[in-house]
């Protein structure tokens, strides 16, 4: 009798619970595989997919089943997840980006002319910086200027 497979996002789950279980941080996980941190946390939650060494590396870490291992391995569905933008820290980014979003694309066409900063061509950083007021979230979005070929 055949199974059916596992889809990536449970995959995502359960290897989100053996890394609690285990005590490690998202850090540890993409040091341990030698990938960028926020990459890392995006790939093994589902949305990219993820190289076999670094699958299998992670696999061996949390002691998963080759189910989850072969799942993450797959290419996701990149669909916008409307319960996900009710998140009160996702929600932040909309509201952001909704603010600030019309501001950028001016300022984008001013500097570099008619076209879009490449989400493919991309990477994203993020950090934590102390401040006497309060710690800061630095997350940082850095991708090709592609311009409009007409």
């Amino acid at each position: 009798m055949s199974r059916t497979p596992i889809d990536k996002v449970e995959a995502g789950q359960i290897l989100n619970e053996a890394r609690l279980t285990k005590g490690l941080t998202w850090r540890e996980l993409a040091d341990y595989i030698d990938k960028p941190l926020v990459w890392t946390v995006a790939a093994l939650l589902g949305k990219h997919p993820v190289p076999i060494e670094c699958a299998e590396a992670v696999g061996e870490r949390l002691s998963l089943d080759v189910d989850v291992i072969s799942a993450l391995q797959r290419q996701p569905y990149r669909i916008a997840d409307d319960g996900l933008a009710t998140d009160p820290t996702v929600y932040r980014f909309h509201e952001a980006l909704d603010v600030y979003g019309e501001a950028l694309k001016e300022l984008i066409h001013e500097e570099f002319g008619d076209g879009i900063m490449s989400a493919i061509n991309f990477s994203v950083d993020f950090a934590k910086q102390e401040d006497p007021q309060g710690d800061r979230v630095v997350v940082t979005f850095n991708g090709k200027f592609l311009p409009y070929q007409w």
